[in-house]
């Protein structure tokens, strides 16, 4: 199964990368392949450690838009199933990837409901 993971990053230390870097291991070791966008902002140079969640990031050079585009992207044209990390409900990007997948009828559940 192709799965995408969602939840929280600003406003949390370090943008919640440790949670969404445990929820794909966890998913890849039962056999799933994982679109992590923590991952993916990684690839495209970001590195949140020691960071609150709280800064603004685009002095840095990130692109919500462009981040949000490839998350998005991902999981109208890949994607079976999100996956949610506590406090996705208080995440805009995270609604937002969550409600695209209920629009495309895709499974949408915890990381316990995967394991």
């Amino acid at each position: 199964m192709k799965v995408y993971v969602a939840g929280p990053m600003r406003r949390v230390s370090e943008f919640n990368f440790p949670a969404f870097h445990q929820a794909a291991r966890i998913l890849r070791e039962q056999g799933h392949e994982v679109f992590n966008p923590a991952e993916a902002d990684e690839n495209n140079g970001f590195d949140p450690s020691g960071m609150t969640g709280h800064e603004d990031l685009s002095h840095l050079g990130f692109d919500l838009r462009s981040a949000l585009g490839a998350d998005l992207a991902f999981i109208c044209h890949k994607a079976d199933a999100v996956v949610v990390l506590p406090g996705w409900e208080r995440s805009l990007g995270a609604t937002a990837e969550v409600a695209t997948a209920k629009a495309l009828g895709l499974k949408v559940a915890p990381l316990e409901d995967f394991c």
